[in-house]
This record gives C-alpha cells, sequence and structure tokens, in this order.
C-alpha cells in the first residue's frame, strides 16, 4: 500500500485527544466529592457532590449509597453537559464501591444516561486505585480507600477483588465523637478478621508486601501516623490519594478505546 491513507480501523484509535471522534469519561462520585476526567483534557471537575434543586443544597450520595439518582443526574449535566463534544456519544467508565457496588453501579448507570452515553463500564474503586499507583495485579494486594463518609479494606489477587470490608465512617465523621485513632482501629480490625476469616497464602503475602492507602484520609497526617503504629505493615500512600480511583479508571477507558471490540457499533452498557 502506498500512500498516506489511514485504514479505518486504525484511525479510530489514534491515542487520545487526537482521535477528533473519540470522547470518553472518567467519573469518580464520592459522598463529599465528584470527580471527573475527560479525554483529551484530564480531570477538569473536582467538586462537592451536590445539587440545588430549589430548596437548598441537597447531597444525593451519603455513605457511599446514591440515595437520589435524579439528582446524581442534575449534577452530571450540570458539571459535564456543555464539556462534551456535540454529536459525540462518550464511552463513560464509574468507579463504584467494592460492597453494596449492584446498587451503586445500577443508579450510577441511570444517572449517567443524561450524557447520552454510548455504553458504561464500572470499575471497583479499589481497582482503579491500584492502577492509578501502578501497583503489579498479578500479586496479591491490599488496598485501604479511606473517604469521607465510607472506609474500605479491599483484597485483590489478580485485578480481582477476593474478600472486602467496610466501614461507614471517614475523614468526615472527625471532631468530637471520632478521632484520627478510632478511624486507624477500625481499619485494623477490618483486617485483622479478613486475615483470621482467609488465613491463606495471597491475604499473608499482601500484608508482607505492603498496604496501598489511598482516599482523603491519606492526606491526613494524624491518620496515616497512627495506622503506621497500629497495622504493624509497611504502608505506601498513592501519589495524590484523593484522585486515584478517576486516574485508575482513566487508564482503562484509554485501554478500553484501544481494544479491538471498540472498532465496531456503539456498544450497549456493560459492567
Amino acid at each position: 500500500m502506498t500512500g498516506t491513507h489511514l485504514p479505518d480501523a486504525a484511525a479510530r484509535h489514534r491515542p487520545w485527544p487526537l482521535c477528533r471522534r473519540c470522547c470518553g469519561i472518567a467519573l469518580d462520585m464520592g459522598s463529599a466529592r465528584t470527580r471527573a476526567w475527560i479525554a483529551g483534557a484530564g480531570v477538569v471537575v473536582d467538586v462537592p457532590t451536590v445539587t440545588f434543586p430549589g430548596t437548598g443544597a441537597v447531597y444525593p450520595i451519603q455513605r457511599g449509597a446514591i440515595i437520589d439518582t435524579p439528582g446524581c443526574a442534575r449534577m452530571l449535566q450540570r458539571l459535564l453537559g456543555h464539556r462534551l463534544p456535540r454529536l459525540q456519544r462518550p464511552m463513560v467508565i464509574v468507579t463504584a464501591p467494592v460492597l453494596d457496588g449492584v446498587a451503586y453501579r445500577s443508579r450510577a448507570r441511570t444517572a449517567v444516561d443524561v450524557l447520552r452515553p454510548r455504553s458504561v463500564l464500572t470499575v471497583p474503586s479499589a481497582r482503579g486505585i491500584a492502577l492509578a499507583a501502578g501497583a503489579d495485579l498479578s500479586r496479591p494486594l491490599l488496598v485501604v480507600d479511606i473517604g469521607a463518609h465510607l472506609t474500605e479494606v479491599v483484597l485483590l489477587c489478580d485485578g480481582a477483588v477476593t474478600d472486602a470490608r467496610r466501614t461507614a465512617l471517614g475523614t468526615s465523621d472527625l471532631g468530637e465523637s471520632t478521632t484520627p485513632e478510632q478511624i486507624s482501629e477500625a481499619v485494623a480490625r477490618m483486617l485483622t478478621a479478613m486475615l483470621r476469616q482467609d488465613r491463606t497464602s495471597p491475604a499473608v503475602d499482601a500484608v508482607r508486601r505492603g498496604i496501598l492507602l489511598a482516599g482523603g484520609g491519606a492526606l491526613r497526617p494524624e491518620i496515616t501516623y497512627h495506622l503506621t503504629g497500629r497495622l504493624h505493615a509497611p504502608l505506601r500512600v498513592v501519589p495524590a490519594p484523593h484522585t486515584a480511583a478517576v486516574r485508575g479508571a482513566a487508564k482503562l477507558l484509554r485501554a478500553a478505546h484501544t481494544h479491538p471490540s471498540t472498532s465496531g457499533p456503539p456498544a450497549g452498557r456493560s459492567c
């Protein structure tokens, strides 16, 4: 073949943002903040998770659960609707809590419909964090995600969730009734329960390898200090831990774009 003409398949897979026909969003909707990454622009949204329906501020996500799906849809339309190229339908990847994830994923897909996606994929937040950290997912890995309203301890093996624990406690609870020591103790209890129930080598190997710490709690030195002393295991804080989940989802989004299956007609929803 001569000349500079590219076959249709190759043209479809030019790296972002050079491929103008491509549009994608990585989305992390937390109880306190919503973060979004748009192809070619990076993290363009990092704002409180709140809507204003006319009767005051409403918080549509609480303790890691979507309690107001229409409110989430209005928020996404307000934050992202004007940022998307006209006449294009984005691929959307949404991070989700590991536990109670089925209900979250279902409601998140409904809310994301306002963006007219061509497909919606979901990923556990813990896996997104591991990807953002560049962790070796071929080895067992423990991820501790301390958010504003929710803390999860997750065991990943070959990148898949094999065990998980959660507590409805986070940085927003710090104050007169909750201390950094209590959050650290809650993490230690969940990790101890996980090890006692699953005495297999992956869990033990993951602890010896070191625990990956992310979420807003990883930015609080009073929490990391007590965790280090309480866990008696190596603790590794992910760079920019508060945006790790959405950055990991962005990596998956880029990988999904180059997958051969994306060269066909627009796909339906999947998870």
